[in-house]
């Protein structure tokens, strides 16, 4: 039980240690550390420096290319003078004591479509930028940057947490989006106040990359134009949000058309059910035929050998499945057999499960599986049921109208693509206000990634050590010691949801697993309206809260803050870690203190 908590003290103890203490390089701290707990957390020993491995790939497989294009742009927008011109133009329209009230502005709306990590790379060229003009300031600066992208990254969806929380609680995605916007504006202005004092406390000067030579400031004739300067960093952001939205889209629609049955192509089904006695046995078509009415299964065979289903046949087939799609023994049907099971089906499945609690541990794993669909709504269990009859007939899935939309945006909005498409923009700027030649833009390309290949290092490492952190053990023991903790009502529990969120993400690193944990544990032990004295809502809301605070060393985000800002690690942990955690706490008092004024029950 308190072993995996032992892995976790020495984890932390050795990174710290090894990188404050002894000085050594970050990314040699971090994978000792990784390797180190890997080999005494349990596992099959072959595998406890894959795993290691396999955990920074992970994280570098999410974070190399855009980290690496972010840094061209990064270059570019600072040598073409496109950075100084947004500043210029900042510092006209807001004036330069609210300069940091637009950049936290910025990250705040940006970082709702858009994950902090790219938000933070688009907009930190800014800081320096501001750095170089005024000379001061640049902790306020970058500060205000990551706190306003961290507060919406965190609590409003449609990023990946808030919107695994929504569907957890079963809360109104719009519902959870209003109420996550709204808390987070009071987060956001606190989060100014912060960043002020920390400015004022650190007073630290910007530090320039590996190989990075200042230029010096350009007069306003030779600067590019505004519409040209900001195209590197709108352009992923539209592009990103566009995908986000539409795959949105794409999932409602889905789930309305999947719920009436209007995904199947009946006639399609029914021709190929009809031509089941031709199939080898063991074919989904066959097990479908076999438990059908005799009359029905001859009318299929013979109409099919005729080679038309007439209507009637393809209504009869149409009704025999919907009557029983929302019976949890559907899932149980012989089609299923072989057929592999849809990653949104087994998360239905896995939240079934999670209700169980250990109660039906005795039996087998198919009436196990039944029992676990029963504790759903009928809607989820529909759901389930249709996701895996699509899986049995691919064939007769028809598409809805998004679908081609959200295939095209799948690909210009994947944030690798769009930033790609941003590094092409800002090196064009580059050649048409500078005059480069195409060698010195190589030569500058080169500079910007060798320091990017730094920090990707860095940060993979950081994802390893998180990685290797997960394989503990820590997180199911977590789970264990809440699950005999019950009791637990009111407005406690969004306190306790605030914690628990916390804790997981001081344990393992991610604040979107945190999320996404602490919410279906709290859901399996009934967090409900009539427990909580409000809407669950407010729950989200706080565990996002709560997933901001712990951000160290096993954290992919602490890495790019500190890396990509130019802090060190004592540095990093005195402004970003303190910072998320009072922005956090603050987020919790103020929707524990909503949640009393506006309960919406």
């Amino acid at each position: 039980m308190w072993f995996p908590f032992l892995l976790l003290i020495l984890g932390i103890a050795t990174v710290l240690t090894l990188i404050i203490v002894l000085r050594v390089n970050a990314f040699v701290a971090l994978i000792t550390a990784a390797i180190l707990v890997s080999i005494l957390s349990p596992g099959e020993w072959p595998l406890k420096i894959t795993r290691v491995a396999e955990g920074f790939g992970r994280t570098a497989t999410n974070i190399a290319i855009v980290i690496a294009f972010a840094a061209i742009i990064g270059k570019c927008l600072m040598e073409s003078g496109a950075a100084d011109r947004i500043v210029r133009s900042f510092q006209r329209l807001f004036g330069e004591k609210r300069t940091a009230l637009a950049l936290l502005a910025s990250g705040y709306v940006l970082s709702i479509p858009v994950f902090f990590d790219t938000v933070f790379y688009l907009l930190i060229p800014l800081a320096r930028s501001l750095w170089r003009r005024t000379r001061r300031d640049y902790v306020l600066y970058v500060t205000a940057i990551a706190g306003g992208a961290v507060i919406t990254h965190s609590i409003v969806p449609p990023t990946p947490g808030p919107l695994m929380m929504a569907e957890t609680f079963k809360i109104d995605l719009g519902l959870l989006i209003l109420v996550g916007a709204l808390v987070g504006i009071p987060m956001a202005g606190f989060t100014l106040f912060l960043c002020h004092l920390m400015n004022k406390k650190m007073n630290l000067p910007m530090r320039p990359y590996v190989g990075e030579v200042e230029a010096e400031p350009l007069p306003e004739e030779k600067l590019p134009g505004l519409a040209i300067s900001l195209a590197p960093i709108v352009l992923p952001v539209l592009l990103i949000s566009a995908n986000t939205f539409a795959q949105m889209a794409l999932r409602n629609e889905e789930d309305r058309l999947r719920l009436r049955g209007e995904l199947v192509d009946w006639h399609r089904l029914a021709q190929m059910v009809g031509q089941a006695p031709a199939m080898p046995a063991g074919s989904p078509c066959v097990s479908l035929y076999r438990s059908l009415p005799l009359p029905l299964q001859e009318g299929l065979a013979r109409s099919a050998s005729a080679g038309e289903i007439p209507g009637p046949l393809v209504t009869r087939l149409q009704e025999f499945i919907s009557r029983q799609i929302g019976e949890s023994q559907f899932a149980l049907h012989e089609m299923f057999a072989e057929v592999s099971v849809p990653a949104e089906a087994q998360r239905i499945r896995e939240a079934g499960l999670r209700k169980l609690a250990g109660v039906a541990s005795g039996v087998g794993d198919s009436p196990r599986l039944m029992l676990a669909l029963e504790q759903l709504s009928p809607q989820e269990r529909a759901r389930h049921n249709w996701l895996m009859v699509e899986a049995a007939f691919p064939e007769c899935r028809r598409n809805s109208t998004w679908k081609p939309v959200a295939d095209l945006t799948a690909v210009v909005g994947n944030p690798n693509f769009a930033l790609f498409l941003a590094a092409v923009v800002a090196m064009f700027t580059l050649v048409r206000w500078r005059g480069m030649t195409l060698q010195q833009l190589g030569e500058a390309t080169e500079n910007a990634l060798m320091s990017a290949g730094i920090i990707i290092l860095i940060t993979a490492g950081g994802g390893a050590f998180g990685a290797t952190l997960r394989e503990t053990g820590v997180q199911k023991a977590l789970e264990a010691w809440l699950g005999g903790s019950g009791g637990i009502e009111g407005r406690v529990l969004l306190v306790l949801g605030f914690l628990l969120a916390s804790v997981m993400k001081i344990a393992q690193g991610s604040g979107t697993v945190s999320m996404i944990t602490s919410s279906a544990m709290l859901a399996a032990i009934g967090a409900s309206p009539e427990v909580l004295g409000c809407h669950p809502v407010y729950l989200a809301v706080a565990i996002g809260c709560g997933s901001m605070c712990g951000s160290w060393m096993n954290d992919s985000g602490f890495w790019v803050y500190a890396k990509m800002g130019g802090f060190t690690e004592k540095e990093t942990l005195q402004s970003w870690t303190l910072l998320l955690i009072l922005i956090g706490s603050f987020g919790t008092l103020v929707t524990v203190v909503v949640s009393f004024i506006f309960p919406l029950i």
